[in-house]
């Protein structure tokens, strides 16, 4: 089990390296469509996925339900989706979300700018000063998106494994070069570890989704780290029966033995809805 985590400036040839990658590899593409399409299966509406996809929302749309929503929707698809297949995940902070589980790999894609301006030219038929218009904001909105979501300078090489020139490769050729890395770097131990790891992130997630989604218990800020078969909850509540009820919740959900419970009570504590 493996997870390639792709990250790319816009016009980097992006989308034509996943595809050429998932043929190679056989491993399944999530991109923008297939996330979409999972987000609209849980009711997130279009007008809120624009809002947040890959890009830092507003002010409003900052201080909304919908954002937390969002993310958290956004985590749950792609912690499914890497607990059942070996996957190709596009842009969506993937490397931030997956940071420091085994058996992922993390890659951004850039190019110089005049090949990007060029390459913006020629697909949406524009001349050079729109094409700088949309480069400018599709990277601003990236690194806003990942500033805001994770924290992360999406332009910082530290975080990701390999860095590739997109400028004169094909996307075949750059999609080989990332291919090879992933054969030496994803041992078979790699991959049962990588397993066993993606399994305990959708747990996590399943038992958040039926804390705050399902039985609709008061819990701000809420986390559930799952090692085995134990999950310790973190977060903060406004009462005492309400961290019991979260308690029991997630020891109702399959696979879950052991409840740690750390939310704390903090008296009269709100956030704006």
């Amino acid at each position: 089990m493996s997870v390639i985590c792709v990250a790319r400036e816009f016009a980097a040839l992006g989308d034509e390296t996943v595809v050429e990658l998932a043929r190679m590899t056989g491993y399944k593409a999530i991109d923008k469509d297939y996330i979409e399409a999972k987000m609209s299966n849980r009711g997130i509406a279009p007008e809120v996925r624009a809002k947040y996809d890959e890009k830092k929302p507003g002010f409003i749309a900052s201080l909304s339900q919908d954002r937390d929503d969002y993310l958290h929707y956004l985590k749950s698809i792609l912690y499914e989706e890497a607990a059942a297949y070996d996957c190709i995940i596009t842009g969506r902070g993937g490397f931030a979300i997956f940071a420091g589980v085994p058996g992922v790999i993390s890659v951004k894609l850039v190019a110089p700018r005049d090949i990007r301006i060029q390459r913006i030219r020629a697909r949406f038929a524009c001349d050079d000063k729109r094409a700088e218009q949309l480069l400018r904001q599709n990277d601003r909105d990236r690194r806003g998106f990942h500033d805001y979501f994770f924290g992360v300078d999406w332009d910082d090489p530290v975080f990701y494994d390999l860095v590739i020139n997109t400028g004169r490769g094909h996307p075949a050729t750059v999609a080989q070069l990332i291919d090879q890395y992933r054969t030496l770097v994803i041992s078979p131990e790699k991959g049962r570890e990588s397993m066993k790891r993606m399994g305990e992130l959708k747990l996590g997630q399943t038992i958040i989704t039926e804390v705050l989604y399902n039985r609709r218990i008061s819990i701000h800020f809420l986390e559930a780290d799952v090692k085995d078969n134990k999950v310790i909850l973190h977060g903060v509540a406004n009462s005492q029966s309400a961290i019991d009820a979260a308690g029991s919740c997630a020891m109702s959900v399959p696979g879950i033995e052991i409840v740690d419970n750390g939310i704390q009570v903090v008296q009269e504590f709100s956030v704006i809805p």
